[in-house]
């Protein structure tokens, strides 16, 4: 009788539990900050208070990079204080949110700017002031629909374990006619959102990439193969899917990279996921402080950031950042294009940027 050598399965990507949790006195105010403190006191977590989140200083580590690498285990549960919601384009009209910064350390991540210094994990428990502002924005833009991005600022779904915050989002926005809502995460820690009464009023979209990409620049995140089986159980579930492919790196075997990926996609998704299936498609892009940022936190990293090789593209706020050049970009976007259309033909492209 022969013997079959089995690989043994990896183990399965864990929910985030911090080492560190700051409270605002304020939060404490809320059922869910309350929930939140019961949640660490029996995780037996390091846990303090703290005036604002702005006073956390002095966190322990011998270097920038350890403190860098401690905040992002560091938990502060306080206040939204600010309602006025920002623009989300291209993805929605509006971000919505629930939490700021993430646990994952993706090298490339527009994050390590837009929060500088403040690396740590934010979740606010006026969950209800949030939702109240989201449906004046509503009535302001209706008879239009209104979407809201709740991933902007951070994985909603790699803290709902933590603040159940989306849950509440989600099934607000199924009782609204004109109120719809979109996030994306690389996390497949989807089962407490399988059974919320969504309303087909959310798109659930999984971040995905060749696997160079994810090898390389993603570590802290979900396998690939788990985020696809978690896009299955979505699906399942009713909610409308979506994939956004980001960011697109130009990297040696690129083609087979990305063919690769929706071939996978394609072998892996059930019937229901090929139904109002929608993909977004990002480019690389940096600036020059996040290149700089970017080498100091991971320095081994192999992100390509030669400015040399890249055009200077202006932002609106007269910022500019480096993109790839027309010829490489274009060869990007038609050739992900194709392999899309091949595989999914009633797919949407919602935007390349």
């Amino acid at each position: 009788m022969s013997t079959q050598l089995l690989t043994p399965a990896a183990p399965s990507t864990l929910v985030f539990v911090p080492e560190l949790v700051y409270f605002e006195p304020d939060a404490l105010n809320y059922p869910k900050g309350q929930r939140i403190l019961e949640w660490a006191r029996e995780q037996k977590l390091d846990i303090h208070m703290t005036t604002s989140h702005n006073q956390i200083r002095d966190l322990p580590g011998e270097s920038e990079l350890e403190k860098y690498r401690i905040a992002k285990r560091t938990l502060v549960v306080g206040i939204r204080k600010t309602l006025k919601f920002d623009t989300s384009k291209p993805s929605a009209e509006y971000a919505i949110p629930i939490a700021t910064g993430c646990m994952g350390h993706c090298h490339y991540c527009y994050l390590q700017t837009t929060l500088g210094a403040k690396p740590y994990i934010r979740v606010y428990v006026n969950t209800d002031d949030i939702i109240g502002a989201a449906k004046q924005y509503i009535e302001e833009r209706a008879p239009e629909i209104t979407r809201f991005e709740a991933a902007c600022t951070s994985d909603p779904v790699g803290l709902e374990h933590i603040s159940g915050s989306l849950r509440e989002l989600i099934e607000f926005m199924g009782t609204q006619p004109l109120g719809r809502l979109r996030f994306v995460t690389k996390y497949h820690h989807v089962d407490s959102l399988l059974d919320a009464k969504h309303n087909k009023h959310t798109r659930f979209r999984f971040s995905v990439n060749a696997d160079y990409v994810i090898k390389h620049f993603e570590p802290g995140t979900s396998r690939f193969e788990e985020r696809i089986a978690a896009a299955g159980k979505v699906a399942r579930a009713g909610y409308p899917l979506g994939f956004i492919i980001a960011p697109i790196i130009w990297h040696e075997g690129w083609e087979q990279g990305y063919a690769e990926l929706l071939d996978k996609l394609y072998a892996s998704l059930p019937p229901e996921a090929t139904t109002d299936l929608t993909f977004e498609m990002i480019q690389h892009r940096f600036t020059k402080t996040a290149k700089n940022v970017i080498q100091k936190r991971y320095p081994k990293t192999k992100l390509e950031m030669d400015e040399e090789k890249r055009k200077y593209k202006w932002g609106r706020w007269g910022q500019g950042k480096y993109v790839y050049p027309d010829e490489q970009a274009n060869a990007l976007r038609e050739f992900i294009t194709e392999r899309i259309f091949d595989k999914f033909p009633d797919a949407k492209i919602e935007y390349f940027t």
